[in-house]
């Protein structure tokens, strides 16, 4: 499962826990400080947003080249470009902050913390070993011609499906990044899998746009959103070689966030080092 709906709103899986994991923190820090001690609440979320601004500063340098010529990209998150290792690095810089400078709020915002992190650490761990190695859907769509074409004939190669229509804004944003990826990363295979539209919405999407996608299917009941249990546009999932899921992604791409995807089909694909 990648989404959860709940009721108009769908929400990224991972985003929702990791709201849970500040909404424990804030419980537990919250009932230790009124044992003694200040209320963590306000530090909480100023800590988030510190986490937050880190992990997007830290994705931004370690893919500065794609964002120098165009910086206004640098604030625009929708890409979901963050580093963890960046957001646990302002998170301990700004902890460190407040304990020195408040000395009650010590004690119930490391508890707040700790159950926090706990929390986040466990069910992620959790969500990811239960999609992890998850095997490629066992079902077929059409082509433009109405054939049947099934998803495991894909095989054999690491594979990148985007799930899109013509009618959703982040997918039409996005899909100039993943034809020249295409051109990129010609040992990957991008598929499209168009959602409830026909051939000819499609064909004049495309002519209009000056797109020229290579591996384009329909699937007009949107039973492969369905079986991979996200109901947002765009998804893009990433499957390697045997076809066993290895990554996802909600949302629109952006070139720095599609390469830090694609990362793992790199490395799969660099050549052996020779030996003596």
């Amino acid at each position: 499962m990648l989404t959860i709906t709940l009721g108009p709103l769908t929400m990224a899986l991972n985003h929702l826990l990791l709201l849970a994991a500040l909404g424990i923190a804030s419980l537990v820090g919250w009932r230790v400080a009124r044992r003694g001690g200040e209320n963590p609440e306000s530090a909480l979320f100023n800590l988030f947003l510190l986490g937050l601004l880190f992990a997007r500063l830290g994705f931004v340098l370690a893919y500065w080249p794609m964002y120098r010529d165009d910086p206004l990209q640098i604030i625009d998150i929708r890409d979901g470009g963050f580093l963890l290792w960046g957001g646990l690095l302002g998170i301990v810089l700004g902890t460190l902050w407040q304990g020195w400078r408040r000395p009650g709020l010590r004690r119930p915002l490391g508890w707040a913390l700790f159950s926090g992190a706990l929390f986040w650490g466990l069910a992620s761990l959790a969500s990811h070993l239960y999609s992890k190695g998850t095997e490629l859907p066992d079902m077929s769509l059409r082509d433009s011609r109405g054939q049947a074409v099934a998803l495991h004939d894909y095989r054999g190669r690491p594979l990148v499906i985007n799930i899109w229509a013509t009618w959703c804004p982040p997918c039409r944003r996005e899909m100039p990044v993943l034809q020249q990826a295409e051109d990129d990363y010609p040992h990957v295979t991008f598929l499209f899998v168009n959602q409830g539209e026909t051939p000819e919405n499609v064909s004049t999407f495309m002519a209009t746009t000056g797109l020229t996608l290579s591996n384009v299917l329909f699937d007009g009941t949107g039973e492969l959103a369905r079986k991979v249990g996200s109901m947002a546009l765009p998804t893009t999932l990433f499957y390697n070689a045997e076809g066993r899921l290895v990554g996802s992604h909600l949302g629109e791409l952006s070139r720095a966030s599609l390469r830090h995807a694609l990362e793992p089909f790199e490395r799969a694909n660099a050549p052996a080092p020779q030996g003596n």
